[in-house]
């Protein structure tokens, strides 16, 4: 049964991350210079905010939505004859793994990490990255599904934009990450990255299940 009461994104705090109470939210972001935090109303809409940027949430009205009938007609279900990616991270930055699996049968295809210092935004460009590889050398026209719209438009700009500074922590990351830059760079794909409709369809089928 999904876990009711609000949940608190921390951007900016002594520990970023997703909490479920108003005191360890409190104890992040209190003493933090310019902290980011918001409360959300559902876990998906928290982990969405969090997959994203604080700009994009700080003044809008989070609220719960059910879709209606016809949307879900409209969406229709997924396309099985694909992959799923998803990325998780304990903290951000926190150790971070990714992986991809079969999405009908969610078999696991391919895993990464866990990294000592990364981010859930890095991991979810790296699995796109390394789904788009995965099924350009097997010669697949299978789609692939992510359920981060930052990655996705990280990975059409061929570039991880993110702020995490390396440093000796994170630096067999750094080597991954320019890896994925120059495959991006160097190699066409026609493989659809297409975004998991988490609201019709619950969690993407790769989710690490850490709720």
């Amino acid at each position: 049964m999904a876990k009711k009461g609000k949940f608190y994104v921390v951007w900016q705090g002594k520990r970023p991350g997703i909490y479920t109470s108003w005191a360890d939210c409190k104890a992040s972001i209190t003493g933090h210079k310019g902290a980011q935090y918001k409360a959300f109303p559902s876990f998906e809409m928290a982990k969405k905010a969090y997959n994203g940027n604080y700009d994009d949430f700080k003044g809008r009205q989070q609220k719960e939505t059910v879709l209606s009938p016809a949307v879900l007609l409209k969406i229709g279900q997924p396309n099985y004859h694909s992959i799923a990616v998803d990325a998780a991270s304990s903290g951000n930055p926190g150790i971070m793994e990714y992986q991809g699996v079969d999405t009908k049968t969610k078999k696991k295809l391919f895993r990464q990490g866990p990294f000592e210092q990364g981010t859930n935004n890095i991991g979810e460009f790296l699995a796109i990255v390394h789904g788009l590889a995965f099924l350009k050398e097997r010669n697949s026209d299978r789609i692939l599904y992510t359920d981060s719209r930052t990655a996705i438009s990280w990975v059409r700009k061929k570039k991880c934009n993110t702020k995490l500074p390396e440093n000796p922590k994170n630096k067999g990351l750094f080597v991954l990450i320019t890896r994925a830059e120059r495959w991006l760079q160097t190699n066409a794909y026609t493989t659809p990255i297409v975004k998991w409709e988490t609201k019709a369809w619950g969690e993407i089928p790769a989710d690490f299940g850490r709720k």
